[in-house]
C-alpha cells in the first residue's frame, strides 16, 4: 500500500467525479428489505424485535428491551471512574456550547399600521436518539444528540441502541446515556429501533424526530420513516479534508489524515496544498509509518478507496476544491485560518488552526459531530438546539391595519379562485 500525491488539474473529470462521490451509497438495494422490517413493526410492534433479538436471548420479554435504573447503575462500575469524569466534562463543554445557540424566544415587528407579526420558538414534545452499538461504543454520540434536545427544552428523550449478547447495552452508552439526562433507553437497534421511536409499540413510545448516526440499514430506515418523523441530514461513512498552505506541519498533517481513515473502511481523508513538497512528505510519512500502524484492515481499505493528496496550483484552486467537495470535518492549516474560513462556503464543522485537530471536536471542544456527509454540508448544517425547536409564525391586526390589506387579499383570492377566501374577509366590514 503506497499514497502518491496528485495535482488537482490532472484529475480526469471521471476521477474528480469519484473524489467527490467517496463513499456515498446507492442504498435503494436494500430499500425493499428495510421496508419490510419497517412496515412489520409498524403492524406486529414488539413482536418483530423480539424475535429478531432471540439471536441474544432465547427467552427474551418486552420488558427486556428498555434499559432499567439497575442496568444503568450498573454500568457505572464497569465504566473506569476516568472515562466517566471526562464524559462528564466534555457534557459541560457541549451543554455550555449549545445554549449559546438558543435564540429569543419571541419576536414581532409591526409590517404596516396595525399588522403585528411575528414568531416564537417552542420545543418539540418527544425525539429519539439513535446510538451505535454492538461490537463497538460511542458514547460520545449520546452527548452530541441527547444535549442539544435537552439544552432546546425537549420533555422526553429517548434513546435506542443495539445489545449485545444477552441483550446488554453497552455500559459506557448507558452511563453517557445518564450523564447527558435521557429519559429512557432501549436495547433495540437498527431498522428495528427506527421503525419503533417512527410508530410506537406496546413498549417503545411514539416520537416527533430521530437523530443520530447509524450504517447505511439505519440511514434507509430513516429515510423510510421520513414524514412519518422528521429525521436529520442522511449519513455515511465519516470523511475529512485538510486544506494548507505553505505553513502546514507535515508530520501533524499525516497523523490527521491517518486518523481520521481509522474511523471506517469507507472513510475518506483528503490533503489539498498547494505546497508540492508538502504533499511529499506527508506520503512519505504515511507509507512509512503504515506498517507499525493498528487496524490495518480499515486503513488499508480507507487510504486506497476513498482518500487523496492533491495539490492545487493556487488557493484560489484549493478553496473552490474544498467548496465543492463540502467536508463533514474541514481542517484549515493556513498562515491566517481566519482569513481563509471567509471563503469557506460548505463544510460540516471547520478546524482552524494546528491546534484544533478534528477529535476534539469528536469528544470534547463542545461542537457537534453529528454532521452531513457526502457533500450534504452544500445544504445540511451539524445538529444543533435548532433541530429540536419549532418556530410558528403569529400575526395580530387591528381593523385599520385589516382594512389596509382588503382591497389586496380579496383581489388575490378571487384571482386564484377562491371567492369564499375573498368573502371571510369582505365580511368583517358589512
Amino acid at each position: 500500500m503506497e499514497i502518491k500525491p496528485q495535482r488537482i488539474e490532472d484529475l480526469s473529470p471521471e476521477k474528480k467525479k469519484t473524489v467527490m462521490k467517496r463513499s456515498m451509497e446507492d442504498i435503494s438495494s436494500i430499500y425493499e428489505d428495510i421496508r419490510r422490517i419497517v412496515d412489520d413493526v409498524k403492524s406486529r410492534g414488539d413482536a418483530v424485535s423480539l424475535e429478531h433479538y432471540r439471536k441474544h436471548k432465547h427467552d427474551i420479554a418486552p420488558s427486556d428491551l428498555e434499559v432499567t435504573k439497575e442496568e444503568i447503575a450498573a454500568a457505572y462500575k464497569q465504566v473506569d471512574t476516568k472515562v466517566v469524569d471526562c464524559l462528564k466534562t466534555a457534557a459541560q463543554n457541549i451543554s455550555k456550547f449549545h445554549r449559546a445557540q438558543l435564540e429569543r424566544e419571541m419576536w414581532s415587528i409591526e409590517v404596516r399600521e396595525g399588522i403585528l407579526a411575528g414568531r416564537i420558538t417552542r420545543a418539540m414534545d418527544i425525539v429519539g436518539c439513535y446510538v451505535p452499538g454492538g461490537t463497538a461504543a460511542y458514547p460520545s454520540s449520546v452527548l452530541m444528540t441527547v444535549l442539544p434536545a435537552r439544552v432546546a427544552g425537549v420533555d422526553q428523550i429517548v434513546a435506542v441502541t443495539p445489545p449485545g449478547k444477552g441483550m446488554v447495552a453497552n455500559p459506557a452508552t448507558l452511563v453517557a446515556a445518564d450523564i447527558a439526562g435521557c429519559n429512557r433507553i432501549f436495547k433495540v437497534g437498527g431498522p428495528w429501533g427506527i421503525a419503533g421511536l417512527a410508530y410506537g409499540t406496546d413498549t417503545m413510545p411514539r416520537v416527533d424526530k430521530i437523530v443520530g448516526p447509524g450504517n447505511k440499514y439505519v440511514t434507509a430506515a430513516k429515510m423510510l420513516v421520513y414524514g412519518q418523523v422528521d429525521i436529520d441530514s442522511p449519513a455515511g461513512p465519516s470523511e475529512s479534508l485538510i486544506l494548507t498552505d505553505h505553513s502546514g506541519d507535515p508530520k501533524l498533517i499525516a497523523w490527521d489524515f491517518l486518523s481520521q481513515v481509522e474511523h471506517d473502511p469507507d472513510s475518506a481523508a483528503v490533503l489539498v496544498t498547494t505546497i508540492e513538497k508538502i504533499a511529499e512528505e506527508v506520503c512519505e510519512i504515511i507509507n512509512r509509518e503504515y506498517d507499525s500502524l493498528p487496524r490495518k484492515e480499515i486503513l488499508e481499505s480507507s487510504l486506497t478507496k476513498h482518500s487523496y493528496v492533491l495539490i492545487a496550483k493556487d488557493m484560489e484552486q484549493a478553496i473552490g476544491f474544498t467548496n465543492e467537495y463540502a467536508a463533514e470535518h474541514l481542517q484549515v492549516l493556513t498562515q491566517d485560518p481566519f482569513i481563509t474560513l471567509n471563503k469557506i462556503k460548505h463544510a460540516g464543522s471547520i478546524f482552524l488552526g494546528p491546534y484544533a485537530p478534528v477529535p476534539v471536536g469528536d469528544y470534547a471542544s463542545g461542537t457537534n459531530h453529528v454532521l452531513p456527509t457526502g457533500q450534504c454540508a452544500r445544504m445540511f448544517s451539524g445538529l444543533s438546539v435548532d433541530d429540536f425547536i419549532k418556530k410558528p409564525t403569529f400575526q395580530y391586526l387591528s381593523k385599520k391595519g385589516l382594512a389596509g390589506l382588503k382591497d389586496i387579499v380579496v383581489t388575490l383570492a378571487e384571482a386564484e379562485g377562491l371567492p369564499i377566501h375573498a368573502r371571510a374577509v369582505k365580511a368583517r366590514f358589512e
